[in-house]
């Protein structure tokens, strides 16, 4: 049976390849601020990720298996009894994505080298051909678990857990979170939700961030046109249908949230998500800090090598470890 959603991302994302910049969702009314989003800049290739170590393992079995990567500091002894752990969700529109490149691998060797904490980055099944909502997030509940159970084999604290993710990853640590709540269990001590989208449809931006929004393409600016098959392809459903697991902006209660670090990025449509979803968890009486890291776009993680990106390593890096209760 041909999967209707899928089918559609996927003519999508080929129309947009092939006219690449001259696509009509590919064109920014200011040049000059294509430029500054997308031009490599000085020092941005000299970046060399820290070295920690690593391991690859296979949850589940069959069809429902998956991978993580396990980090762990290079230092044989943590400082302090045991390390924080910390799991991270990378993005990429629920349908693509892998442990590697610069919002998977390296934020994960940042935060564990930065941090002292095990960082167990979860390689989830992707919205593909047939896969929805909630398979990804039952793979995220599934590695939590699972660090969770064996923190004395990892040397971890379970009670200094973060649980976070960037972009579909941080709306896949939002819907975990919810779940985790209901279902019991430990909780994170703490979330981080780096520009993510946790509503169906966007919020309205603020004045400002019209403003930004003006200068940028469709695609930059997640335009209905390009936001809408992305998340219908995750629900496996349109729009309306979405289940506050799947999107959490639509919870009736967020109180059950840990303190909560929200990363949005300033040229960058979906930040009306984040913006509008740290207002959300204050209203339900969470802690909430949320930052726009300026002069970047969506994604400034999978460019490692950006200034911004270096800044974000270690802000990131720095919450981990106060969340955790251990000095940066």
């Amino acid at each position: 049976m041909t999967d209707q959603y899928w089918t559609r991302l996927v003519a999508e994302y080929t129309a947009m390849m092939q006219l690449g910049a001259e696509h009509p969702n590919a064109i920014f009314p200011d040049p000059s601020l294509r430029s500054l989003l997308e031009d490599p800049v000085d020092g941005e290739a000299d970046y060399t990720p820290p070295h920690v170590l690593t391991r690859d393992l296979t949850l589940g079995e069959g069809p429902d298996s998956f991978e993580i990567r396990v980090y762990t500091p290079d230092a044989a002894e943590p400082s302090g009894s045991s390390r924080p752990l910390f799991v991270w969700v990378h993005g990429g529109a629920w349908a693509f994505g892998d442990l590697e490149g610069g919002e998977s691998d390296m934020v994960s060797r940042e935060v564990a080298a930065r941090a002292d904490a095990v960082v167990i980055s979860v390689d989830y099944r992707l919205a593909r051909d047939g896969v929805h909502f909630p398979v990804p997030l039952d793979d995220v509940i599934t590695a939590y678990r699972w660090a969770v159970a064996n923190c004395e084999e990892l040397g971890i604290d379970a009670a200094r857990t973060v649980l976070g993710g960037a972009s579909a990853g941080g709306n896949l640590a939002a819907g975990a979170i919810l779940r985790l709540a209901d279902e019991g269990g430990v909780m994170p001590v703490a979330a981080v939700l780096a520009y993510p989208t946790v509503h169906p449809l966007l919020p309205p931006a603020s004045a400002e961030l019209q403003a930004c929004l003006e200068r940028m393409s469709p695609a930059a600016r997640f335009a209905p046109e390009v936001l809408t098959p992305i998340v219908e392809n995750y629900l496996g459903a349109p729009v309306d249908d979405a289940h506050p697991y799947a999107m959490a902006g639509v919870a009736a209660d967020l109180s059950v949230f840990p303190s909560t670090y929200v990363m949005n990025c300033e040229f960058d449509g979906l930040r009306a998500s984040g913006e509008r979803f740290a207002e959300q968890l204050r209203e339900a009486g969470v802690d909430v800090r949320c930052e726009t890291v300026s002069g970047v776009g969506h994604a400034h993680f999978a460019r490692p090598g950006l200034p911004q990106a270096r800044q974000s390593h270690a802000d990131l890096a720095a919450w981990v470890s106060s969340q955790a209760s251990l000095p940066v």
